[in-house]
């Protein structure tokens, strides 16, 4: 296999793997099995297809290549011991032709935040099996041991197949008691293509386009407020992403964007579903910051942005879903409205109360008030702790360049 082909694979198997295993999840039954399925796909993918070609629908070759070479193994393993009711009617199955699998993996998500399962084992095996990320990275992000994230993995996929939790998307009145987490997982999934926790990139487009989709599928599924409301918050944030880094990969501030790079399509239809959701005087927190998110995207400059605005609509969100991150927030509007020394304050209290301690980005924003406050040292040694604890490349990188900056003076 050449580079191109080689690159050409890796590509799809970026893009597309995690929408097979949803499917070989939902056609076989079993995690691992899928997870083995998937593998050997691509392992007969990387002999056939610089032979014969990438066929035209790569995944739904990959889909039926990985389910023939299950039920295979099912059967060699029927030669030497017994299966159980469930894998024998796998190793019955044959492929259908033409098997939607647009909705598989919306599927998975519903199945990994089934109300069985544990909370913590929910977000950890949706990020392991959604996001197609290693345990390690899920526990450097969670601030866990990967022993602890694996162990919840494997129970709660034991509880699943134990339990016969069926893979798919439950019914209407079931749909909206489980819509809450549902969300929370989607916008996790957002959240992590927008601002990887970890890496040399800022950010994973693919997971951003995926939440989307997702999304706007839910909202077919299930046309609530607050679906309308986090369609919209990633709509309009995904509008910004293409200003976010410069042509070396370096974080890019929102106050130093060029927005004209902003996509005024995704904003259009971002501020148009922040009204529906508003309208509907039933929205929640994602509706909210979808609100504020839209302010931003309406400003035609960072100068002229609205901050009594924002800061009153932290105001609400706060009393919807208070949080100490959403106070920080607040803290950094209430600070380009009042001035730098009374969001500092405000910033100074929540690190005391020591619930964002290691949080580096609060550390970068009491930073960045003592820099424009003129405290040069007290912002080296902000800066310093906010290094100390990032994990994120680009986002290192600005770090120390404000920290040569202040050298410098």
């Amino acid at each position: 296999m050449d580079d191109a082909q080689r690159a050409l694979l890796d590509g799809i198997y970026r893009d597309e793997s995690r929408r097979v295993l949803a499917t070989l999840i939902r056609l076989l039954g079993d995690f691992d099995l899928a997870e083995e399925a998937l593998h050997e796909a691509f392992r007969a993918a990387l002999e056939q297809w610089p032979q014969g070609g990438v066929p035209s629908n790569p995944r739904a070759w990959l889909v039926s290549a990985g389910r023939f070479k299950a039920i295979d193994n099912l059967r060699r393993q029927r030669r030497f011991q017994a299966l159980d009711e469930q894998h024998e009617a796998i190793a019955a199955a044959t492929v259908e032709e033409g098997e939607s699998v647009e909705d598989d993996r919306l599927r998975l998500i519903f199945t990994c935040c089934h109300p069985a399962l544990a909370a913590d084992a929910q977000v950890a095996l949706c990020l392991r099996e959604v996001c197609d990320l290693t345990t390690e990275e899920i526990a450097r992000a969670y601030l866990s041991a990967p022993s602890t994230v694996a162990q919840r993995i494997v129970r709660a996929k034991a509880k699943i197949r134990d339990a016969r939790i069926p893979y798919e998307v439950p019914g209407r009145g079931e749909l909206a008691e489980r819509l809450e987490v549902v969300l929370r997982v989607i916008y996790l999934v957002f959240n992590e293509g927008y601002f990887a926790s970890f890496g040399d990139s800022l950010t994973r487009s693919h997971l951003c386009a995926e939440a989307i989709r997702l999304g706007r599928l839910l909202l077919e599924l299930l046309p609530e407020p607050e679906v309308v409301g986090l369609l919209a918050l990633m709509l309009l944030n995904e509008a910004r992403r293409p200003a976010r880094t410069s042509a070396s990969g370096e974080v890019v501030l929102l106050e130093e964007q060029d927005r004209a790079l902003w996509n005024r399509a995704l904003i259009a239809e971002g501020e148009a579903l922040v009204l529906q959701a508003l309208r509907s005087q039933r929205f929640g927190p994602y509706s909210l910051q979808a609100a504020i998110a839209a302010v931003h995207a309406e400003a035609p400059s960072f100068a002229a942005t609205d901050w009594a605005q924002i800061v009153g609509l932290y105001d609400a969100l706060l009393g919807l879903s208070p949080s100490p991150v959403i106070e920080l927030n607040r803290a950094v509007a209430l600070a380009m409205r009042d001035g730098p020394q009374a969001g500092l304050a405000l910033i100074e209290a929540l690190l005391q109360r020591g619930e964002l301690a290691d949080y580096h980005l609060a550390h970068a924003a009491r930073a960045d008030l003592y820099r424009r406050l003129g405290r040069s040292a007290e912002a080296r040694a902000a800066y310093e702790r906010a290094l100390q604890l990032s994990r994120q490349g680009p986002d290192r990188q600005l770090l120390e360049r404000r920290l040569g900056e202040l050298a410098g003076e």
